[in-house]
């Protein structure tokens, strides 16, 4: 494990922050063929910049930095997975289990897999629910059950047909049960990412369009891309956000006063039902970025849409809040810390793009991470939300 300090190290010659770096520079731009990100820039006349490969931890903030890190924070690789999109990760407490998906269309979605915390060291085995659920791409646990955001569709799967759904699981007894798979009637595009409201216990989910991208459906989009606000207990589902292109991760601060989105429409894709198809292609200068808005109402009501921060590398995918409050994202290989204004404080640096991660253990200061070709998981003093 190596910690980074490139706000102290890096100050003397670059400025606070990197605000100014020595000529000449150059940061590669990555694409769907390969991947870059801020270790991977050329500085001249800096050598302590080539320290910044091997680090697990990046500290842009010292003083702040460190506080979160703790005494002896740890970045270890646990497992080699497939390079599937590995998504909704979902910790059980009572069962000390660690459920996530894989997503790699249009065969092989099926089992999910579980991480067994119980075992020393951890495991890595196949699950699926009864009935299976097709494609979880998000996830959380609303009163004691797992909620998935199953994002892909068809005729035939586990012997019926489904549709992008919000789904629950009781990891007591492994019986799944849909809670919602239509908006009067219109399929969801792909239900990606949802969270729970602390206080309405609403459930909001982001729907953009890339099981279409993705071969993960075989029906051309019939929305446009939205957020929503769903009730369960009355079956209402909101429009809560129309604006942008493709949102995707989705949270809340710890009082529920603020959400917050990001809209990874860099990656997209083209949207033509005969066509089928295509996959995505990322765009630097397209819209990667998280925004955040103003709740009240009880959790029913969002205002106030600013600019929160620009993903520095990729896109930012998954996306939670911890307890301090602080916001976190996937994005490219790592994750970055953000503090509550949208300032970078540490970027965890991964070997692999990771799409999302969660916490666990008792005190929920394990932060387990996963993506395509990896899970790893890091051990620090940053702790997630207790969610019930």
């Amino acid at each position: 494990m190596s910690v980074f300090f490139y706000s102290s190290q890096e100050a003397a010659t670059h400025g606070n922050q990197g605000a100014v770096l020595p000529y000449h520079f150059n940061r590669s731009i990555s694409d769907n063929n390969a991947d870059y990100d801020f270790r991977n820039t050329s500085v001249g006349n800096a050598s302590t910049f080539d320290l910044l490969d091997g680090a697990n931890f990046v500290v842009f903030d010292r003083q702040r930095g460190m506080q979160y890190l703790g005494p002896n924070p740890s970045y270890e690789f646990m497992f080699t997975v497939s390079k599937a999109v590995h998504e909704a990760p979902v910790y059980a407490p009572e069962q000390n289990l660690l459920f996530l998906s894989q997503l790699a269309p249009p065969a092989g979605v099926l089992p999910q897999l579980v991480v067994n915390l119980n075992d020393d060291p951890p495991t890595l085995s196949n699950y699926e629910p009864n009935p299976p659920i097709y494609a979880p791409n998000g996830g959380t646990f609303r009163d004691g059950l797992i909620v998935f955001g199953a994002s892909g569709g068809n005729n035939s799967i586990g012997g019926g047909e489904q549709r992008a759904s919000i789904r629950t699981v009781d990891p007591a007894t492994n019986r799944s049960t849909v809670l919602l798979n239509n908006y009067f009637g219109f399929y969801f595009n792909t239900i990606d990412d949802l969270a729970v409201h602390p206080t309405s216990k609403d459930i909001f989910f982001t729907d953009p369009d890339y099981s279409w991208f993705n071969a993960l459906t075989d029906t051309a989009p019939q929305l446009p891309t939205a957020s929503y606000r769903f009730n369960p207990s009355t079956g209402a589902t909101f429009l809560i956000e129309d604006t942008l292109e493709q949102p995707n991760g989705i949270a809340f601060s710890p009082d529920g006063s603020t959400l917050y989105i990001s809209d990874t429409g860099a990656v997209t894709g083209t949207i033509d039902p005969r066509l089928g198809s295509q996959g995505t292609t990322f765009n630097t200068t397209g819209k990667r970025a998280i925004y955040a808005w103003d709740v009240s109402n009880n959790g029913t009501k969002i205002s106030n849409k600013r600019a929160f921060y620009l993903a520095q590398d990729w896109v930012p995918d998954g996306l939670k809040v911890s307890q301090e409050g602080l916001v976190l994202t996937g994005s490219g290989h790592g994750v970055d810390v953000l503090d509550d204004v949208g300032q970078l404080l540490i970027r965890i640096q991964t070997n692999y793009t990771v799409q999302n991660f969660a916490w666990t253990g008792e005190n929920l200061t394990t932060l387990w991470l996963m993506g395509n070709n990896g899970i790893s998981k890091v051990e620090w003093n940053i702790t997630g939300q207790r969610l019930t």
